[in-house]
């Protein structure tokens, strides 16, 4: 960070004023980057003008989606997330020197993941991270497949959605693994796969399919139409018209002009096709729930870390990871 009028590195830089950037760099717009800071959009912009004038050239082009980072936004906003973590955890460690605090773990959990899993996670994190001393923080951010907000420690560990088989995680990332997952499929009632609650990819791929939108979980959503194209290359999923509600999406589903399936996300552990027959199947505005033979669409779920933080607190999610009991 140098000035271009004297190369020296600008003076009276904050690491408020990198906290400011990094929120408006995530948020997308300053109008949600104020709310998240409790500041009014005023005295935000008036900040990240005053660190542009600082570094000597502009870090974000205003559009109308919102903002976008400059080449030097880029640069900065990665070392950015770094000194700001470094300032974080060196300030955590003085104060546990001097007998102040405790390590804090700070947890991201992903959207779309079952919820007895994640009970399950929070649960035995509790207890596993009370009996070693160490503080647990839950978050509520997205994780994508690469778990970025891991990598660049605006989290120490996640629960969610692996990669693809075959796609490994980019270092220097860990993981426990903690189950297979599959997803449930709405069908009408008068489908013959209604009496049998099990449908073949074959009949699945005749119906249209309400899956999605892809921006909720695009690794899952591409490795699973993948599948489904394999039996049909011309396969493609329909957007669902409420993503946040079910109900509003099985009642577009019964009345759609031609027969419609809802694809669920993966909500349940893969089983034996004989515990899929003993299952009651549920039923609602005349569609219902069923499973897809042989379990073709699957994702598996898993609490990762970044292999950096300390020795204790890797214990503390191996420990919880280790311990963690579903049952299908």
């Amino acid at each position: 960070m140098q000035s271009n009028a004297s190369g020296m590195t600008p003076t009276g830089i904050e690491l408020r004023h990198l906290r400011y950037f990094v929120a408006v760099a995530d948020a997308g717009t300053f109008t949600h980057a104020a709310e998240r800071m409790f500041l009014a959009q005023a005295t935000l912009s008036q900040q990240i003008r005053r660190l542009e004038e600082m570094i000597g050239t502009p870090l974000l082009q205003r559009c109308r989606e919102g903002v976008r980072l400059t080449d030097a936004g880029k640069v900065l906003l990665e070392d950015s997330r770094t000194l700001l973590s470094l300032a974080e955890s060196g300030m955590g460690r003085a104060r546990q020197a001097a007998g102040l605090g405790r390590p804090r773990l700070r947890v991201a959990i992903c959207n779309g993941v079952p919820e007895a899993l994640a009970v399950a996670a929070a649960s035995r994190l509790r207890d596993t991270a009370a009996s070693a001393r160490v503080e647990a923080a839950w978050l509520e951010t997205a994780l994508d497949t690469e778990f970025t907000v891991i990598r660049e420690h605006r989290a120490d560990a996640g629960l969610g959605w692996l990669p693809p088989a075959g796609q490994p995680l980019p270092a220097p990332l860990d993981v426990m693994e903690l189950g297979t997952f599959e997803p449930e499929v709405w069908v009408p009632a008068v489908h013959p796969a209604a009496r049998r609650q099990a449908i073949s990819v074959g009949e699945l791929i005749l119906l249209d399919v309400v899956h999605g939108p892809r921006r909720a979980g695009a690794g899952t959503y591409d490795a699973w139409r993948a599948v489904l194209r394999s039996a049909d290359p011309q396969f493609e999923f329909t957007d669902p018209p409420f993503r946040q509600s079910s109900l509003i999406t099985l009642a577009f589903a019964s009345a759609a002009s031609r027969p419609t399936a809802v694809l669920t996300g993966p909500c349940r552990l893969t089983t034996t096709r004989k515990a899929a027959r003993d299952d009651r199947s549920a039923s609602s505005y005349d569609m219902v729930r069923v499973r897809i033979d042989q379990s073709p669409l699957t994702a598996n779920a898993g609490l990762v870390w970044n292999g950096d933080l300390p020795r204790p607190l890797q214990q503390v999610l191996f420990d919880t990871a280790d311990g963690i009991t579903l049952t299908a």
